[in-house]
């Protein structure tokens, strides 16, 4: 039904109509119908853990339909695919359909290269349609080591900026879901001080950061690094005591384990009785004890 959501309003779009006068047309016959359903019974027993999908190659040119003649991506797609990578390829012919474009929306978690993982299944599912290279999509299911992930690092150099205005690009940055973004101080060109900023993101928000980047700093340019991030798998809990209710920041992986209370946590139990954060731990550490 969500995927289904999906297209509803992308027509509800293109047609100029509410919702509920839409009409399905091609994604309404039944070979469509069940094409959802396998693939939703499929992601259901196969239950991933993470679901990453390749840049959409919708191909070009033009598409005969209900409506007659449309150009590719059809409208319906083209809404769909707002805000995930696409590319036209070299293919003259619609390669992805508002059914396929919906499918992908709603489960992928993440759009970008292959990670790293070992693979252990592939499946394969052919086109009828000829082209001049295969017509094929393929899926592999595998494992990635402990917790690594594909991350990008943007940089620019700034000497022109007050503290102020670097201090909010920041917190614009990580607002935008940044990893992590941080400064370091640097002597530029004519020997003038600056700040390497340098903001840690995933590949799917590199569009989103760099815009940002460039729209709340004076830079002219970014560079890009490509990264492997290994990382320990992140929890929270939480634990009752006297004093109100305690946070424990929990990591594990890569052969070690930590925890940490939430500094928030104990900075409001001690400004509440007057005393120290070590005084406030140690009445999280008691009520764990009980």
């Amino acid at each position: 039904m969500a995927v289904y959501g999906k297209i509803a309003e992308a027509e509800s779009h293109a047609h100029g109509r509410p919702v509920e006068e839409v009409h399905f047309h091609e994604v309404g016959a039944m070979d469509a119908v069940a094409d959802i359903t396998a693939f939703c019974l499929m992601m259901h027993e196969l239950a991933p853990d993470k679901i990453v999908v390749s840049p959409i190659n919708v191909g070009f040119g033009n598409v005969r339909c209900a409506h007659g003649i449309l150009p590719v991506p059809a409208p319906a797609t083209a809404w769909i695919l707002r805000g995930i990578p696409v590319y036209a390829g070299r293919v003259e012919g619609e390669l992805c359909t508002p059914t396929g474009a919906a499918i992908l929306a709603h489960f992928a978690q993440e759009f970008g290269s292959l990670p790293r993982m070992k693979v252990s299944r592939i499946g394969i599912g052919c086109g009828k349609k000829e082209f001049d290279q295969a017509n094929c999509v393929r899926a592999m299911l595998g494992e990635t080591p402990d917790s690594e992930e594909t991350i990008l690092e943007l940089s620019c150099n700034l000497d022109d900026m007050s503290p102020e205005a670097v201090g909010f690009a920041m917190e614009e940055l990580l607002a935008a879901g940044a990893v992590d973004v941080f400064t370091i101080p640097v002597t530029m060109k004519k020997s003038r001080p600056g700040l390497l900023l340098t903001c840690m993101c995933r590949e799917s928000l590199r569009e989103k950061i760099l815009g940002l980047m460039f729209h709340h700093t004076t830079t002219l340019g970014i560079r890009e690094s490509i990264c492997n991030r290994y990382i320990l798998d992140r929890s929270i809990r939480t634990i009752e005591t006297p004093a109100g209710p305690v946070r424990i920041k929990e990591a594990a992986g890569w052969g070690t384990s930590r925890e940490k209370y939430e500094y928030e946590d104990l900075a409001r139990i001690a400004r509440d009785r007057e005393i120290s954060l070590a005084g406030a731990a140690r009445i999280a550490d008691q009520s764990r004890e009980r």
